[in-house]
C-alpha cells in the first residue's frame, strides 16, 4: 500500500437530490477508480471513471465524510455544494483508509474543504494568471505526494479541540481511556500512528520480504507463506486482508480465536462439513446444503490461517488413510501439490532482538539442542523476571492446569472480588463466542490479580495484545491496570465474529483475562512481558518452541525444568521445510500447476516416499 496513493477503485453509487431531498439523477458502477486531482487554480476534485461510462470531477468542498464502516471497506462523501452523496463499498478496507487519510491531508493543507476560502477577486486574479500561462480552467493535474510538513499540520489539526473537517465531539462521547483509538474522531483515527483495524497503520511498515508476498497475494495465485515466531506472519496477513475487496474474500483459520484475530470464521464451520470426518458422500450433501453453497459459490480468495493444524484429509476424500494410519499434514496432500503456485518464507524475526535467543529458538525449531543450549535455558531458573509487582505468566501445557492455577491465585488474594459480565448479541451463543475468542463471558477480578490485555491500545507504549499487567485500584466501577510502563483505566470493548453463515456474533467485556497462567496453544500470536516455564508435560512436537518463542529475550525468561528429551520437531515437516527452502534458494517462488511431474521428481530426489506424494490432507482435530 502507497501511502501517498490518491486514487482507489472500488464499488461506487453517486445520488443527487434536490432541496427536498428526493433523489433526481444516481449513477452506479461496480468496479469504478477514484483520483484525487487539482485544476489549475490549485482547486481539488474527486475524479470518478468508470469503463464505458463518462468521468466526473466533484469539488471537495463543503464535503462531509462518514467513515464508521471503514474496516467493513465501506465511507461515503457528502458534496453540499454539488447536492450528491457518493457511496463507497468493496473497498480493500487498508486502500480505503489510506485514500481517505490522503484526502484529509490534503484538504487541510489547501483550500478545499479544509482552508480557508479565497475570495472572487483573488480567484479572478488567479483565473487570468494561469490564461496569461497558457493553462485551461479544465486542465487537471494529481496531486503531488503528502509531505511531512503537511501531514503534521493535519495531525496537530486532527488533535485540537476540533478539526476543519470534523467538529469537536461532545461530552457524551469522550474517549472511554487514553489511547483507546477506537473512539476517536475520524480525522485522529485516520491519523493514528497505531496500526487501526484496517491494518492501515503507519508505525509499523512492510520489510521487503512482506512486501514481496502481499503483492503476490493480490497477482491472482494460490500461494503460501509461513516463517518461524515473530517474523511477522500475523501482521502480514492482516495486511493482505485489508488489501483485497472485503466481498468475495473470505477469511478463514483452523481455530476461533486465531480467527477472531483476522476477523474471520473457522475453517470448518465456514466449509458446511463440520469436522470433514464423515464419508465423501456425507460432506458433498452438508456442502450443498443452500446456505453453505451460497458461500462457496460467492468466495473468489479464500484465507487460511494456521493451515498447519489442518489435517490433510479435510481437503479431499476422508476415506483416502495413510496405510501407517498417521495423521498427514496439509502439505502431504495432493490438493496442495495442485493448488498452491507460490511459497515463501519470512526470515526476518521482529519479536526478539536478543541475537543469541534467536540462534537458540532456531535450532529449537528444528528439534536440535545442544550441551550449550541446554546449559543456557537450564540458567535461567533462578532469573528473576518480575518487575513493580507484575509476575511471570507460566505457560502450561493443558487448560484445565490453567484453570486451576489462575483460579487458586484469585482465590488466595484477601481483596474484594468484582464480577464483570459480558453482553452477548445473541444469548444462545454463549459457548461459541467463548470457543472464538479470549475475552471470557464472565471475568472476576480483585486489586492484586495478575491480567493480560486483550487489545490493542496503544503500540508506542507497549499496551499491546498480550501486555502484562496488575489490578492496582477500581475507578467508578473499572479497574485500574499498572503495565510495565504507565497505568492504564481499563473500559469495555467491543468484539465481533462470524459465524459459517455469515452472521456476526458480537460481546462486549472488559479486555482482560486471568494470567497468572495461560497455555500454550492460546498464546500463539502472543508477545508476552515475562514468561516462567513448565516444559515437563509438554506432548507435541513444536511445543516447546512455541512456549519459549513467546518471549522477547533470554532476560524476560524463567525455564524450571528444561529436559531436552522434551524438545523435539516432526521430521515430515523438517523434510517439507527442506525443499521448500531449496525452491527458494533457487528462485522459484512459483509451483505451477502444469509442472506436477517436476514437483514429484523433485520430492523423490529428496527421499520423500510416493506414499506422501499421493496422499490428500486431514482433519481438523
Amino acid at each position: 500500500m502507497d501511502p501517498n496513493d490518491a486514487s482507489l477503485t472500488c464499488a461506487v453509487n453517486l445520488e443527487w437530490n434536490d432541496a427536498h431531498g428526493t433523489t433526481t439523477r444516481k449513477f452506479a458502477h461496480k468496479e469504478a477508480t477514484l483520483r484525487l486531482i487539482r485544476n489549475a487554480l490549485k482547486e481539488m476534485f474527486l475524479e470518478v471513471s468508470a469503463p464505458k461510462t463518462s468521468t466526473m470531477q466533484l469539488k471537495l468542498r463543503g464535503v462531509q465524510v462518514h467513515s464508521k464502516f471503514m474496516a467493513e471497506g465501506k465511507a461515503s462523501i457528502k458534496f453540499n455544494d454539488e447536492k450528491c452523496t457518493l457511496f463507497l463499498s468493496n473497498a480493500p478496507p487498508g486502500l480505503l483508509v489510506q485514500f481517505l487519510k490522503v484526502v484529509f491531508v490534503k484538504l487541510t493543507n489547501g483550500n478545499g474543504a479544509g482552508g480557508q476560502p479565497k475570495s472572487k477577486d483573488e480567484l479572478l486574479k488567479q483565473s487570468r494568471a494561469q490564461m496569461l500561462a497558457g493553462k485551461s480552467m479544465n486542465q487537471y493535474d494529481d496531486v503531488s505526494p503528502v509531505t511531512t510538513t503537511e501531514l503534521n499540520r493535519a495531525r496537530k489539526l486532527a488533535t485540537g479541540k476540533g478539526s476543519l473537517t470534523t467538529p469537536s465531539p461532545s461530552q457524551k462521547r469522550k474517549r472511554l481511556s487514553d489511547g483507546a483509538a477506537g473512539d476517536r474522531p475520524k480525522p485522529k483515527k485516520l491519523l493514528s500512528e497505531n496500526v487501526d483495524e484496517a491494518g492501515s497503520g503507519d508505525a509499523i511498515q512492510l520489510n521487503e520480504e512482506q512486501k514481496r508476498i502481499l503483492s503476490a497475494s493480490q497477482s491472482g495465485q494460490s500461494l503460501f507463506f509461513t516463517g518461524s515466531a515473530g517474523t511477522g506472519k500475523s501482521f502480514l496477513l492482516r495486511k493482505i486482508i485489508a488489501a483485497l475487496p472485503p466481498d468475495g474474500t473470505i477469511a478463514t483459520a483452523s481455530t476461533g480465536v486465531a480467527a477472531c484475530l483476522i476477523g474471520g470464521t473457522t475453517l470448518h464451520s465456514f466449509a458446511g462439513i463440520g469436522t470433514g470426518d464423515a464419508t465423501l458422500q456425507n460432506c458433498y450433501e452438508k456442502a450443498s446444503r443452500p446456505n453453505t453453497a451460497q458461500a462457496w459459490r460467492k468466495c473468489k480468495r479464500l484465507i487460511i490461517d494456521e493451515i498447519s493444524m489442518i489435517e490433510a484429509d479435510f481437503f479431499e476424500d476422508a476415506q483416502q488413510d495413510d496405510e501407517s494410519g498417521r495423521v498427514r499434514f496439509c502439505f502431504e496432500s495432493k490438493a496442495w501439490r495442485e493448488c498452491i503456485q507460490a511459497s515463501y518464507e519470512l526470515t526476518i524475526v521482529h519479536r526478539q532482538r536478543d541475537q543469541e535467543f534467536i540462534s537458540i529458538l532456531n535450532s529449537i525449531r528444528i528439534g536440535r539442542v545442544t550441551d550449550e543450549i541446554s546449559e543456557r535455558l537450564r540458567k535461567t531458573a533462578s532469573q528473576r523476571i518480575e518487575t513493580e509487582g507484575i509476575l511471570a505468566t507460566q505457560l502450561c501445557s493443558h487448560t484445565s492446569e490453567v484453570d486451576a492455577i489462575n483460579q487458586a491465585k484469585l482465590e488466595a488474594l484477601r481483596t474484594e472480588a468484582k464480577l464483570f459480565e459480558a453482553k452477548d448479541s445473541d444469548p444462545y451463543s454463549v459457548k461459541q463466542l467463548d470457543m472464538m475468542l479470549q475475552a471470557p463471558a464472565k471475568l472476576t477480578l480483585k486489586i492484586g490479580a495478575q491480567v493480560m490485555l486483550l487489545k490493542n491500545y496503544n503500540i508506542s507504549e507497549g499496551l499491546v495484545n498480550g501486555a502484562r499487567g496488575v489490578i492496582v485500584n477500581f475507578v467508578q466501577g473499572l479497574p485500574l491496570v499498572k503495565f510495565k510502563r504507565r497505568e492504564l483505566l481499563v473500559r469495555h470493548e467491543k468484539w465481533s465474529v462470524k459465524t459459517g453463515s455469515g452472521m456476526v456474533l458480537t460481546r462486549i467485556q472488559l479486555p482482560l483475562k486471568l494470567a497468572w497462567a495461560f497455555s500454550i496453544h492460546k498464546s500463539q500470536g502472543l508477545t508476552l512481558d515475562c514468561v516462567e516455564l513448565s516444559l515437563s508435560k509438554v506432548f507435541e512436537a513444536g511445543q516447546a518452541y512455541v512456549a519459549l518463542s513467546r518471549a522477547q529475550s533470554l532476560d524476560s525468561i524463567r525455564v524450571l525444568d528444561f529436559d531436552l528429551r522434551q524438545v523435539w520437531a516432526n521430521t515430515k515437516v523438517l523434510e517439507y521445510y527442506r525443499y521448500l527452502r531449496k525452491m527458494i534458494a533457487n528462485g522459484n517462488h512459483m509451483e505451477p500447476v502444469a509442472v506436477k511431474r517436476k514437483l514429484k521428481k523433485s520430492l523423490s530426489a529428496m527421499g520423500l516416499p510416493k506414499s506422501i506424494m499421493d496422499k490428500p490432507l486431514m482433519t481438523i482435530k
